[in-house]
């Protein structure tokens, strides 16, 4: 029999495969995963323009030096660093320094603040809760008609926060630290999105706004994006690091989930309460069975399953100690054709690849089912 206290060598993700969408930190995302025993597919939706090579950041970086803002916004520490880099690429460094010494220089969050200061500059203020409407809502009780307002911009649209700020009467600036552009290799995502529809995936990871519509884009182009919307209504759960990030996905009608912190580590974190809490886990043959992604825990014990056992375990498994014929579950094997012995062949694999022959028991003429145990018959009678 199981032991419930027995503990897993496993990580809390084994078993399940995860889509990373990021271009920026896909490393770092992808480590996180793995290190949870998660089998990723990274697709990078998007490229970045280098910083030192964007003419739009050079321009606006001239203008700044030029016509000195009264409030300059820094929102992200990576674009804050390269924005200053970049100048100084450019030899304009100690200008552009300069200029923000004597404005009033707004931090979005501990981490920009952190750039910020590793400039040589002070911040006047931070929200604490790191969130861009709280800063938006600093500016406007301070009033903004006839001010002039530098924005560091950070690929992600900012709903609402420019157009208040003009609406107030602002002068608004965009210093865009650095563009996204298509990848130059499309492959990898149209990889991820065929795994998605054909629930390879367990679930697709967001990190920026521009990268889940990036995706969406290209589900549309190749005429899969009711497919890609059903499988995230489903069976793929769709993560966003934060709201910002799942504005894309939302307006489409698609539910994400997101951390109540918008940082990579309580992303993974998510992941690994999100997955093995949709997983279904059942009583069979005095085993305890759990179904995961492309694996199955048996009594704990992580067996990695071929898809086509997979195929058949789930079918199996929607109707718990209910026999299923052979013809059935001829149809849930992807590409198996009409020939009936492809079902005994996928079948047998799937036995040895469980460990556990009787969790799956033939019945004579008609099929197979799951040996569901005696006590757990009545809770799935009528399932």
């Amino acid at each position: 029999m199981y032991d419930e206290q027995q503990q897993p060598e496993h990580g809390p993700l084994a078993g399940f495969t995860v889509g990373v969408t990021a271009a920026r930190r896909a490393d770092e995302l992808g480590a996180l995963l793995q290190r949870r025993g998660a089998v990723v597919l990274h697709a990078p939706a998007l490229r970045i323009v280098p910083l030192a090579d964007d003419s739009e950041l050079l321009a606006a970086t001239k203008e700044i030096i030029q016509r000195t803002p009264d409030v300059v916004v820094a929102t992200t520490a990576i674009g804050f660093r390269g924005w200053i880099e970049a100048a100084d690429g450019w030899g304009l460094g100690e200008d552009l320094l300069e200029r923000l010494r004597g404005v009033e220089l707004l931090a979005r969050g501990p981490k920009v603040k952190g750039a910020v200061r590793a400039a040589g500059l002070t911040e006047e203020w931070s929200p604490s809760s790191e969130s861009m409407a709280e800063v938006l809502d600093r500016l406007l009780e301070e009033g903004v008609e006839g001010r002039r307002i530098a924005v560091q911009l950070h690929g992600e649209p900012l709903p609402g926060f420019v157009e208040s700020l003009r609406a107030g009467g602002a002068e608004v600036l965009g210093v865009p630290v650095y563009r996204w552009l298509p990848p130059e290799d499309i492959g990898p995502v149209d990889r991820l999105l065929d795994a998605a529809v054909s629930r390879g995936l367990d679930a697709v990871t967001f990190t920026s706004a521009p990268a889940a519509a990036s995706l969406l884009s290209r589900a549309e182009e190749r005429g899969l994006l009711p497919e890609l919307l059903a499988a995230f209504a489903r069976d793929v759960v769709p993560a966003c690091v934060g709201p910002v990030t799942a504005l894309p996905l939302q307006a489409l009608g698609v539910d994400t989930v997101q951390p109540e912190r918008f940082r990579l580590g309580p992303l993974v974190q998510l992941l690994c309460q999100e997955l093995p809490g949709r997983a279904r886990s059942l009583p069979i043959a005095g085993h305890r069975v759990e179904i995961r992604g492309h694996a199955v825990l048996v009594d704990g014990a992580l067996r990695p399953v071929p898809p086509a056992g997979m195929s058949l375990l789930r079918a199996l498994s929607r109707r718990p100690g209910w026999v299923v014929a052979r013809a059935e579950l001829l149809r849930a094997l992807p590409g198996a054709g009409r020939d009936e012995h492809a079902v005994e062949t996928a079948m047998a694999r799937l036995r040895t690849a469980l460990g556990a022959p009787k969790l799956i028991q033939t019945v004579v003429k008609r099929g197979y089912r799951l040996a569901l145990d005696p006590a757990a018959d009545a809770k799935y009678a009528d399932a």
